[in-house]
């Protein structure tokens, strides 16, 4: 006990409370197995006797603790995320009127300008997290070993490397939304012979309504990334345990989860309609419940899970289109059969939803032990 306590002095020094520093216990590692070892029957109950055991100043009064701030939100970074659908909306309108050759510079211009906008509105919305976070502090932003800067530098750089991995496989997951089932149908029946032409009815189909409802949900992915920050507020000032804010999150995590893929099957029925083309209900439903966990977990320093789960499905996707290019080899043809045999049971629809959903439950699954602990809603974040 006295080298734990040695170990978070300065926590447990600057705490106001034992919740706080069950808080940064957890944050550091510390499990309720942990605390069974110092004959604790949990975290909470090992940080009440730390904040006992910890000498006082009686001469100086200690500081009244500060509420912790409401999460707020600037009403212009919410409507940011409205971008991304607008500015696809206006490039799937810009290609249904334009003919001929000006129908690839309005794709490309589309497309950058969406990426853009997306990119905006990740960076500046709920959707980034909280600002001026850093991995491994704690509520008071106390820590408990002081890392080198060489080992700050270095861990700074693989969070930036794995971050950039999830984008480059979130990037390839919405990308096969809109091509990946027209190329696969093309590869299996001996093309394509053509590039896509932007429309369904083309030799590579375009799923346009599905991705542009992937757009489109955007903003509701951000109001719910909000509600959630709001309610963990809630759970932090309202929880004298952390067991109690473990139980109030789960529900409300849930909860979230189910108003966002309740939103995108409302924007997936509207682009259908619209657009005149399926909805595409499986494979929008399996990449927004993939997408979603991903996010929520990044912006709370939790990186490589969300990188493991997108690079999974990104990369059963890509050996789907790879395996009946090469099976046309002398020899190969068995490399087809697997994707040949699934195709045939569920269509090609079946690759992104059997890709994204085993990866979505993952990491749901991930998320519920994550983002239901107290030190992953702490304002300065849990270490990665």
């Amino acid at each position: 006990m006295k080298a734990l306590l040695h170990r978070h002095r300065e926590l447990c020094e600057r705490a106001v409370d034992p919740l706080e520093i069950a808080v940064g216990l957890e944050a550091h590692g510390v499990t309720d197995r942990t605390a069974a070892r110092y004959r604790h029957r949990d975290v909470f109950s090992l940080a009440e006797e730390l904040h006992a055991r910890v000498p006082h100043n009686t001469e100086r009064p200690s500081p009244e603790p500060r509420p912790l701030p409401v999460p707020r939100v600037r009403a212009g970074r919410l409507l940011l995320t409205l971008l991304p659908g607008a500015l696809g909306a206006a490039t799937v309108t810009g290609l249904r009127l334009a003919q001929g050759t000006p129908r690839l510079p309005v794709a490309v211009g589309g497309l950058l300008a969406v990426a853009l906008a997306t990119r905006a509105a990740l960076r500046h919305s709920p959707l980034a997290g909280p600002p001026g976070t850093r991995a491994g502090r704690t509520v008071s932003g106390t820590r408990a070993g002081r890392p080198t800067p060489g080992a700050r530098a270095g861990r700074t750089t693989i969070g930036t490397r794995v971050g950039a991995l999830g984008t480059l496989c979130t990037l390839w997951l919405l990308g096969y939304a809109l091509l990946g089932d027209g190329l696969l149908h093309a590869v299996l029946t001996g093309g394509p012979d053509a590039p896509p032409t932007g429309t369904p009815e083309g030799p590579w189909p375009t799923a346009t309504a599905p991705a542009l409802a992937l757009l489109l949900a955007c903003a509701p992915a951000a109001w719910c990334a909000h509600l959630l920050a709001v309610a963990a507020h809630r759970g932090l000032t309202d929880s004298r345990t952390l067991r109690q804010f473990t139980a109030a999150m789960t529900p409300r995590l849930l909860g979230t989860y189910a108003l966002f893929l309740a939103a995108l099957a409302a924007l997936a029925a509207l682009c259908g309609t619209a657009l005149h083309q399926p909805a595409a209900y499986p494979q929008v439903l399996t990449l927004g419940a993939l997408l979603l966990p991903a996010r929520l977990l990044t912006v709370r320093h939790h990186r490589r899970a969300p990188a493991r789960a997108l690079g999974a499905a990104a990369l059963v996707e890509a050996l789907a289109l790879a395996l009946p290019t090469a099976g046309r080899l002398p020899g190969c043809a068995f490399l087809a059969a697997p994707v040949q045999t699934l195709v045939d049971v569920g269509g090609e629809a079946a690759v992104p939803v059997l890709a994204c959903g085993i990866a979505a439950l993952a990491l749901l699954r991930h998320a519920g032990r994550t983002l239901t602990r107290a030190s992953a809603h702490a304002p300065a974040g849990a270490p990665e």
